[in-house]
């Protein structure tokens, strides 16, 4: 009886070791974002999540018109101007060049551009940095809002990658 206590003792203590790693692997919401074009219709829902010190982007649209477009964390959370210019440039903690294909580097508003078709489209990211770096940087005094712009971004074009004008924007809020 006491070998078939200890037995189930160990298996327990392992089923519980085992919930807390699965527990530890799971993704912490950090924030979100409720985007909207320029009629205020609501045409996207952006989320934030960290994972192993890694922050990833993700978001999905609906009402967006077809093509391609870019989308960048801007430096400021406000999304009040009819033309999305409240949320000033793109967010750069880092004071880098803008885009993936500069040679001196991306900077944190960088983000790859999406396809939508039939007003659909979704894109998937994982951001430039650890979150003990983008966090701060996101939810700093004045907020991040996220943009997307009516054309692609070029990936090299100084400072915003030459995306056309804001036709969507959401403050970031946190949690």
């Amino acid at each position: 009886m006491n070998r078939m206590t200890l037995a189930l003792a160990g298996l327990a203590a392992v089923s519980t070791a085992g919930c807390q790693t699965a527990y530890e692997n799971t993704a912490d919401e950090i924030g979100t974002a409720t985007i909207e074009n320029r009629a205020g219709q609501q045409v996207g829902i952006a989320r934030m999540y960290s994972l192993g010190g890694e922050v990833t982007m993700t978001a999905s649209f609906n009402g967006l018109p077809d093509g391609t477009h870019a989308i960048h964390l801007h430096q400021t959370g406000n999304c009040s101007a009819q033309d999305f210019t409240s949320a000033g440039g793109h967010l750069n903690p880092g004071n880098n060049q803008h885009g993936t294909r500069n040679p001196q580097g991306a900077h944190l508003g960088d983000l790859p551009n999406f396809a939508v078709e039939n007003g659909v489209g979704t894109v998937s990211t994982i951001l430039r940095g650890t979150r003990d770096r983008i966090a701060p940087a996101i939810f700093d005094t004045d907020g991040t809002a996220i943009v997307v712009h009516e054309s692609e971004d070029d990936y090299r074009t100084d400072p915003a990658g030459d995306a056309g004008s804001r036709i969507a924007c959401g403050v970031v809020r946190r949690g």
